[in-house]
């Protein structure tokens, strides 16, 4: 079952869970996810960010679209961080149902005008878009991109950016970042500025950079109002980690006996997400 970002997370809203958006990059992280949703009844979100849409191909995606469009479990497929206009079109193209536009580094007005010139097109071929204020910090070890001095959304301009964009979810700055965090640094989510948001605004609210963030503060991020959260470098290092260590214990380079325990270890790490985000389960909602 194939959806768009609206169908997706307004289920998700009207029921108090958030969806996890894994960006699965090839063929392997998109098994570890798709089947892992399927084992458990669970709805995901597959997204893939420009540089990974690039490695992968358009051609990569007619795979991806069959594969979970003749699923009995609800999927999106997002384009994550796109920087331009022309990259969320080639996104449309290839099938994708939902694209980010993501203006957060320009002017709040450019920000508006490229978002809503976004969605206008997008809107034609019922593919949502997600927007973004404020910014996400980036440890830089993620292909996401990200800043290095975080700008916190300011609740008093989401009404101003929703109602002048026409976007069908919001990505909000509350303190994450891009990648994994050095040791001893302690993210701390502003979570007063998320229930702020929440409270004036019934647009679905995303967080990025939810990857490496203490379990309890994710899962209250997900109790006070997320609906989407981002999770990209968790899977991969747990992924890359066992077909390091395959290689280094067998010296095998038989793709079937690295890549498939490979796998099976990022399953673990996407059911524990899941389980989190208290979206396990959840997919006979959308039935």
């Amino acid at each position: 079952m194939l959806l768009n970002l609206k169908d997706m997370l307004h289920v998700a809203k009207e029921n108090s869970f958030a969806v996890g958006a894994f960006n699965t990059t090839d063929v392997a992280l998109v098994r570890a996810v798709v089947e892992e949703a399927e084992a458990t009844d669970t709805p995901a979100i597959l997204q893939f960010a420009p540089g990974e849409f690039n490695y992968a191909t358009p051609y990569f995606f007619e795979y991806v679209t069959k594969r979970i469009e003749n699923s009995r479990v609800p999927f999106t497929l997002h384009l994550d961080h796109g920087k331009t206009v022309g990259e969320c079109v080639k996104a449309i193209q290839a099938g994708f149902t939902s694209v980010m536009i993501d203006g957060s580094a320009m002017s709040f007005e450019d920000n508006m005008k490229i978002t809503k010139q976004t969605a206008d097109i997008a809107h034609m071929a019922n593919v949502s878009v997600e927007g973004e204020i404020g910014t996400i910090g980036t440890m830089n070890n993620s292909d996401e991109g990200g800043v290095d001095n975080v700008i916190y959304t300011d609740p008093k301009d989401v009404v101003t950016f929703v109602s002048n964009t026409g976007v069908d979810a919001l990505a909000v700055a509350i303190g994450t970042a891009h990648g994994i965090y050095p040791k001893n640094f302690k993210p701390q989510l502003q979570i007063d500025i998320l229930r702020e948001i929440n409270k004036i605004t019934d647009i679905p609210l995303v967080l990025h950079g939810g990857s490496d963030n203490p379990d309890e503060e994710i899962r209250k991020a997900c109790e006070t109002g997320i609906q989407k959260v981002n999770i990209s470098s968790d899977i991969k290092q747990e992924f890359f980690k066992t077909v390091t260590s395959i290689l280094n214990e067998t010296g095998t380079f038989l793709p079937p006996k690295v890549y498939n325990p490979s796998i099976e270890a990022t399953k673990k790490v996407v059911h524990k997400k899941m389980e989190l985000f208290g979206s396990l389960g959840k997919a006979a909602l959308y039935r």
